[in-house]
């Protein structure tokens, strides 16, 4: 409801300063809603269950799109638009274009060597130019929320959404003591203060900390045997 109000508000101020509009801004005397900001994430007690029931998931595509987007911190929307001609293999990198990335500039993720193996497997046998492939108009993977819902139930799982998965593995970062700045170059973040600092950084720390987040997630859940993936 705040986002619509923020919108609305931009839309009238829009009209008012440059299209000559003479009336109020009706979104001005509304009061927001109080906002808390989000903290869920996976943590040690609940990767187990949630990696079994993945496991179970019999949606191969689904099962793999949240893997990905787990183990790249990607946004929502970007892992489901990933193409097989944005990843550069020999780098084990993936390059999120700027048109699609919420920046100016294209968006460099590294890609853990679990992911890669993931990626692997899906172009052997891929004839579509989207990774995760979908039936609908846009040919790629659109709404995944059924399958998300069927797999929260088998794993016990509550109050978890497709983005705090982007949430944990910053989280995961953090404990395994990566640093804000490295933490931010990883999910991408905005922040114009922090992208100069980031500006300076090379991807090696932040493939290191993705490594490292991932193996104490996956060993936390009980998974350690995708650490051998090739």
């Amino acid at each position: 409801a705040n986002r619509v109000i923020e919108l609305l508000s931009a839309m009238f101020n829009r009209a008012r300063n440059d299209w000559g509009w003479t009336g109020a801004n009706p979104a001005e005397r509304i009061t927001p809603f109080k906002e808390r900001k989000r903290a869920r994430f996976l943590d040690g007690n609940e990767l187990p269950a949630f990696f079994q029931s993945l496991a179970e998931e019999l949606n191969q595509t689904i099962r793999d799109y949240i893997l990905v987007s787990l183990l790249t911190g990607a946004r929502r929307s970007n892992v489901q638009e990933m193409r097989w001609d944005e990843i550069t293999w020999q780098h084990a990198t993936w390059t999120v274009p700027a048109e699609k990335a919420k920046s100016d500039e294209d968006l460099n993720v590294v890609l853990s060597p679990v992911v890669i193996q993931i990626l692997d497997n899906r172009k052997s046998s891929s004839i579509s130019p989207w990774v995760f492939p979908g039936s609908g108009k846009t040919g790629h993977l659109v709404e995944p929320r059924t399958a998300w819902e069927r797999i929260l139930k088998r794993a016990g799982l509550r109050d978890l959404r497709l983005h705090d998965l982007r949430r944990t593995l910053g989280s995961w970062q953090a404990a395994t003591g990566a640093s804000l700045p490295i933490i931010g170059k990883t999910l991408g973040h905005e922040s114009l203060e922090a992208t100069k600092v980031y500006a300076r950084l090379n991807l090696d720390p932040v493939r290191e900390s993705v490594n490292r987040a991932t193996q104490a997630m996956l060993i936390a859940g009980g998974v350690a045997g995708l650490l051998e993936a090739k």
